[in-house]
């Protein structure tokens, strides 16, 4: 069984540097399970950074997303060394494309393959989600520094409600009006990656928060607990999407 995590690049790079404890904790649970794991790394503040940077020189939106996903390979990089250094079968190199990724997941070759993102104008959700088609993942873990979804930003609308469980025409729509398709801007799951996940049917969780949290919200997800996230998934999965105050 193959499962797809999308780690934040938030998560690993911080402002005040690389998080080499999130990068030990989240080895040592992947080390711990007997799954094979895809691995997409998203770029974090460095990609909204370098981005920002590549428009006030007057450069394209293209330009931008090219020097962003720069960001992520970088961040890939640093889980690939974590994963080594714990002694567990990854993949040596940053995966650049899905066919490489398919190839060195293999039955027999690697337990974990990572990569950052592709081309321009695709965000690292969507590469997550075409990894879990390729892998023939159904279950695709998003993992960032908020800890679910919510029907605005927690961090600015002390009142924004928080969903438990979601269809995936749900995720769409709350997606549609927050997906504004430039480099370093954050939304929950952008809308290509959600109509791809309901395309194929893939099960999404959606977890995160402060680092002794999210460490622990990882090892429920993979294991198929429950977690204090959000589960997204086809519109009988739980009755009715359920929402907290």
């Amino acid at each position: 069984m193959i499962t797809v995590l999308s780690v934040g690049g938030s998560l690993i790079n911080k402002e005040n540097g690389i998080d080499t404890e999130f990068l030990k904790g989240i080895a040592k649970i992947l080390k711990a399970d007997d799954r094979q794991f895809g691995i997409v790394t998203g770029g974090g503040w460095t990609a909204r950074q370098t981005a920002n940077s590549v428009r006030a020189k007057g450069g394209s939106e293209f330009e931008a997303d090219e020097e962003a996903i720069k960001e992520t390979w970088k961040n890939a990089k640093l889980l690939v060394d974590a994963l080594r250094a714990a002694k567990i079968n990854v993949y040596p190199k940053v995966a650049k494309d899905f066919t490489e990724a398919g190839n060195a997941a293999k039955p027999g070759k690697y337990k974990i393959v990572v990569m950052g993102g592709t081309i321009p104008g695709i965000t690292t959700d969507t590469d997550s989600v075409l990894l879990a088609e390729k892998l023939g993942a159904k279950r695709l873990i998003n993992i960032s520094n908020v800890d679910a979804i919510y029907d605005s930003n927690p961090k600015t609308n002390p009142n924004a409600r928080k969903f438990d469980r979601m269809t995936y025409d749900e995720l769409i729509a709350l997606a549609n009006s927050s997906d504004k398709r430039t480099a370093g801007t954050n939304f929950v799951f952008d809308m290509l990656a959600c109509k791809l996940a309901a395309r194929s049917k893939i099960e999404l969780f959606f977890i995160g928060g402060q680092e002794a949290n999210v460490l622990n919200e990882i090892k429920n997800a993979i294991e198929g607990t429950r977690i204090k996230g959000t589960v997204v998934g086809e519109a009988n999965y739980n009755q009715t999407p359920e929402a907290s105050s």
